[in-house]
């Protein structure tokens, strides 16, 4: 299992499809934006739910960790029935969603890997994409990576997502 946290618009789901081409094996791609997507409308602007504020500012509440919770352990269900999974998270609590993903995940085996771009250039990128609020790349790039542990860090802003594949996908073999 790998799971790439950065910051809106590093690169991470580049990355992940990045990887599904090059690891021999067929390996799963989960987003934490597809699981927002997954939710209800009426979760997408409520305090138990999630909210986009002006600014960038992303706010979660009890519905959304409760839904979270299911389906990290959908996730790791499906690790451990056999599929090879890597996971696109946004960890806004930095080393509190670190622990929700351990808790969910068990004895799995997972490779931490911390996907780095600076905020200009996260800022850059997220101007380029019609579906993300204003500020929030440069709000997350760092503040997503406080009190984690990873195995592996790489910087987006210098190096292309086939190339971070290559790094992870080493760090593999």
């Amino acid at each position: 299992m790998i799971i790439l946290n950065g910051g809106s618009s590093s690169g991470k789901t580049s990355i992940a499809r990045s990887l599904q081409a090059l690891l021999p094996d067929p390996w799963l791609s989960f987003s934490i934006d597809d699981f927002v997507e997954a939710l209800p409308e009426r979760m997408l602007s409520s305090d138990a739910g999630i909210q986009f504020a002006p600014g960038g500012a992303v706010s979660v509440g009890a519905d959304f960790r409760t839904l979270e919770a299911a389906w990290m352990a959908g996730i790791a269900a499906t690790a451990r029935a056999g599929a090879h999974v890597v996971i696109d998270d946004v960890f806004l609590g930095g080393a509190a969603s670190q622990q929700r993903w351990e808790q969910a995940l068990g004895e799995l085996d997972i490779l931490w890997v911390g996907v780095r771009c600076n905020p200009e250039a996260a800022a850059q990128r997220e101007g380029r994409r019609a579906n993300r609020t204003a500020g929030m790349a440069a709000q997350q790039a760092e503040t997503v990576h406080e009190g984690v542990r990873y195995d592996l860090e790489l910087d987006t802003a210098n190096t292309g997502s086939a190339d971070c594949a290559r790094t992870i996908a080493e760090r593999l073999s």
